[in-house]
C-alpha cells in the first residue's frame, strides 16, 4: 500500500478531514455573494409598514435577509444602495427584492417638499461567511455596566433578558448582552451592539426606566404591567398636530404625543383618585385641579392637564406627550421623535430590576476593523512562511514541513468552524487566542517531530509507539497547563479577556484531540521505512 493511501485511510487523519469538512459547512464561505444585508428596521417606518423586519441577533450571518435589487436596479454593495436611496422622492413606490421575498413600500414626505422621510433601513455589507465579527472588526458600541447591588442568578437572568428586550424593541439588532465579572467578585453586564451610536445606547442603558404617572402625588400607573398597549403607528403617534413646533427663545421646540392603553386596575385607580378633585377653568377649557405628572427614574419629564370629563371615570385609553428641542426645526422634530421612541420603549419594557452604572464605553470605527483584518492576514501569512522555512532549515525534510503546514491550516479552519457553530464573535481578543493556539500547535508538532526522528533508523513498531507516547506526555502536560492558566482570564478584566481565554482553550483542545494526533500519524507513515 502506498504511503499516500496509508495516510488517507488512517483513522486519525480521517477524523481530521471529517472535522475540516464539517467546519467548512459551518463557515459556509461564499466570496461571490451580492447585495447588502439588513441589520435593523425602524418602527413605524416605510419598510416596517411594507413587512420587512429586523434581523434576529441569533441568526447566522449567511442566513440573514439581503437586499438584491430595488426597482429592478441591482444592489451589489453599500455604494449601490446609498446611490439609489439618494434618488428617491416622496410618495414614490419602491419594490425591494431580497434573497427571501419581494416587498413594496411607499416613501413618505419629510419636513421639506424636496426631502423624504428616512425609509427606516439599517444595512451593512453582505457577509461572505458565517464567522461573526466582533465590534473590533465591524464597528459599534461596547458598554460595560455595573449593577448598584449584587444580584442573585435569577435576578441577573431577568435583568439580562429585560435589557435584551429593551434594545430589540428600540430597533437595535446584533445585540450581545451577557453577564461578566472580575477576580474580585464584582458583577458586570457587558453589552455589545454593532453599528449603534454611543449616545443612544447610553441613554437606553443608563436609565433604570422606572416610569410612573401620578395625580395629586398618588400613583396612577407605572410602565410595564400597568400598560397593555403602546401605539407606535403614524395614525396615533408622532408630532402633536395640535401643538406642532414653535420657537422658544433661540431654540425650536416640538411636542410629540402617542396613545397608550391602561390595564383595568390602573384605570380604576385613576377613577378613584380623580373622583373628588375639583374642576377648574383655564382658557375656556375645564380641567381637573391636579395635573397628570410623568416621572422617569424619579425625575419629572412632563405634566399634562386632565380633562374634566375624566373625573371619576375608569378610562383605559389616554394620551402621553412630551417634547424635544433643537437649534433648527428639523433638529427639534428629530429630537422630539427620538425622545418619544425612548419613552415608548421604556413604557413597553418596564423598568430594569436594578439601576446600572456605566463603567466604560467604547465606540469602534469599522474602518479600523477592515485595516486590521488585512494586516492580520498579511502578518499571519508571513508568520506561517517563516515557520516553514525554519522547520526546513532545522530538519531539512519536506516530509516534516509539509504535514506541519497542513496541520496549521487544519487547526485554523476547524477553530473558525467551531466559532461559526457556537456563534462566537471574532474580535481582537479572540484573534489573539487563535494565534496562541496555533503557536502552541507548532511547538507541539516540533516536539512530535523531534521525538519521532530519534527513532527514524529503527523499524520496530515498539520504538515508534514509545516515541509518540513520550511526545504526547509532554504535549498533554503543556495542554493542561495552558487550560488552567486560561480559566482565570475568563473573569479577569471584567470579562473583556473572555474571548482570548475561550478561543485559546478551544484551539488547544482541537489540536490535542484532533490535529496533532493526525500529524503524528502522518509523520510516522512518511518517515517510517
Amino acid at each position: 500500500m502506498s504511503k499516500a493511501k496509508k495516510i488517507i485511510t488512517h483513522w486519525r487523519v480521517i477524523i481530521a478531514l471529517a472535522a475540516i469538512v464539517l467546519a467548512l459547512v459551518a463557515i459556509h464561505p461564499n466570496p461571490f455573494v451580492k447585495g447588502v444585508t439588513i441589520r435593523a428596521v425602524t418602527f413605524n417606518s416605510s419598510v416596517s409598514s411594507a413587512g420587512i423586519t429586523s434581523t434576529k441577533p441569533t441568526s447566522s450571518p449567511m442566513s440573514r435577509e439581503r437586499i438584491i435589487s430595488m426597482n429592478n436596479i441591482p444592489i451589489e454593495n453599500l455604494e449601490d444602495y446609498y446611490d439609489f436611496i439618494s434618488t428617491l422622492k416622496a410618495n414614490r413606490t419602491v419594490h425591494i427584492k431580497t434573497n427571501k421575498n419581494l416587498y413594496k413600500l411607499i416613501t413618505k414626505p419629510g419636513l421639506n417638499d424636496d426631502e423624504i422621510e428616512d425609509i427606516g433601513l439599517s444595512v451593512y455589507e453582505a457577509p461572505t461567511t458565517n464567522i461573526r465579527k466582533g465590534l473590533d472588526l465591524q464597528g459599534g458600541t461596547r458598554v460595560l455596566l455595573q449593577p448598584e447591588e449584587n444580584l442573585e442568578p435569577d435576578a441577573m437572568e431577568i435583568l439580562l433578558s429585560n435589557m435584551q428586550y429593551r434594545l430589540n424593541v428600540y430597533g437595535l439588532s446584533d445585540v450581545v448582552v451577557r453577564e461578566s465579572g472580575d477576580l474580585s467578585g464584582n458583577q458586570y453586564v457587558l453589552v455589545e451592539i454593532a453599528g449603534a451610536k454611543e449616545e443612544e445606547v447610553k441613554e437606553l442603558l443608563a436609565k433604570q426606566g422606572k416610569f410612573e404617572a401620578t395625580i395629586a402625588n398618588e400613583t396612577v400607573f407605572k410602565g410595564g404591567q400597568d400598560i397593555t398597549y403602546v401605539c407606535r403607528s403614524a395614525d396615533c403617534a408622532g408630532i402633536d398636530p395640535m401643538s406642532g413646533c414653535g420657537k422658544s427663545g433661540d431654540l425650536w421646540v416640538c411636542r410629540f404625543r402617542f396613545a397608550i392603553s391602561l390595564s383595568p386596575e390602573a384605570a380604576e385607580r385613576q377613577a378613584e383618585i380623580t373622583k373628588d378633585l375639583p374642576v377648574i377653568t383655564e382658557n375656556s377649557e375645564e380641567y381637573l385641579s391636579e395635573k397628570l405628572i410623568l416621572y422617569l427614574d424619579d425625575a419629572p419629564v412632563d405634566e399634562l392637564f386632565v380633562g374634566s370629563d375624566l373625573k371619576g371615570r375608569a378610562v383605559t385609553d389616554i394620551q402621553i406627550s412630551g417634547s424635544g428641542a433643537g437649534s433648527t426645526q428639523q433638529e427639534a422634530v428629530f429630537n422630539s421623535l427620538e425622545n418619544m421612541k425612548k419613552l415608548q420603549t421604556v413604557l413597553i419594557t418596564g423598568s430594569l430590576p436594578v439601576k446600572l452604572d456605566i463603567v466604560k464605553t467604547d465606540t469602534i470605527s469599522p474602518i479600523f476593523g477592515k485595516e486590521f483584518i488585512k494586516n492580520a492576514l498579511f502578518i499571519g501569512l508571513l508568520a506561517v512562511i517563516s515557520v516553514i522555512i525554519v522547520i526546513l532549515v532545522r530538519y531539512r525534510k519536506i516530509k516534516v514541513a509539509a504535514p506541519m503546514l497542513f496541520t496549521i491550516i487544519t487547526e485554523l479552519v476547524i477553530l473558525l468552524g467551531v466559532a461559526a457553530i457556537i456563534g462566537w464573535n471574532l474580535d481582537l481578543a479572540a484573534i489573539a487566542g487563535i494565534i496562541v493556539a496555533i503557536g502552541t500547535g507548532v511547538d507541539h508538532q516540533i516536539v512530535i517531530a523531534d521525538e519521532t526522528l530519534k527513532g527514524e533508523s529503527s523499524g520496530a513498531s515498539y520504538d515508534w509507539k514509545q516515541k509518540i507516547k513520550r511526545a504526547f506526555f509532554i504535549i498533554m502536560a503543556a495542554y493542561f497547563t495552558t487550560v488552567v492558566a486560561m480559566l482565570p482570564l475568563m473573569k479577569a478584566g471584567a470579562g473583556l479577556l473572555r474571548g482570548f481565554a475561550v478561543t485559546t482553550i478551544i484551539g488547544v483542545s482541537v489540536g490535542v484531540l484532533i490535529t496533532r494526533p493526525a500529524y503524528a500519524s502522518i509523520v510516522e507513515i512518511l518517515l517510517k521505512e
